[in-house]
């Protein structure tokens, strides 16, 4: 299968398109963040999450993107088959942290990932959404220690990954 970037055709219509309406600088949370430029209306689609769209064993091939932060990557899960590595041809989607009490979430339709807002986002707020990583392997305190959360929120996971469910499929990206 070949590499191809995402976005060949165009993303859907976003209210307020004309004007900037989000912005990545320094996070409270952790590294980078995307924030809000404007007050941004729930359901609306607010980026593409966009970059090479490659296969799983490519993946693994390029994984780590940084040795010294193996669980930090912009891979983003589409199907058993492809994953988009936004470090290649991304854009500033791939700054945008995870939340346990996210404000956005993420939509996979025909192989692209539409970040839209779950609630009403005020300007200045950063946008989050739950990355809900799945790892085959059992959760052992270690492997929750490889993947902490830092959102803060009331009802915080302590951790980026899922929690264990039979039907729950890998629909998030690895940050």
């Amino acid at each position: 299968m070949s590499k191809k970037q995402v976005s060949a055709s165009p993303a859907p219509p976003v209210a307020g398109s004309d004007k900037r309406r989000i912005q990545t600088r320094r996070s409270g949370v952790h590294g980078k963040g995307v924030f809000a430029l404007q007050d941004l209306a729930e359901g609306e689609t607010l980026i593409e999450y966009t970059g090479e769209v490659i296969s799983w064993p490519e993946a693994l091939r390029r994984h780590p993107h940084d040795p010294a932060q193996p669980n930090h990557t912009f891979y983003f899960h589409i199907d058993e088959h492809h994953v988009i590595d936004a470090k290649f041809g991304g854009n500033s989607s791939r700054w945008i942290n995870h939340s346990c009490q996210p404000n956005c979430e993420a939509d996979e339709t025909g192989g692209r990932v539409f970040i839209k807002a779950l609630r009403n986002i005020a300007a200045g707020e950063e946008l989050f959404y739950d990355y809900g990583l799945i790892i085959d392997a059992r959760y052992t305190a270690k492997l929750l220690a490889d993947y902490p959360c830092w959102c803060g929120a009331p009802q915080c996971r302590g951790t980026l990954l899922a929690p264990k469910t039979k039907s729950k499929k890998n629909k998030s990206r690895k940050d």
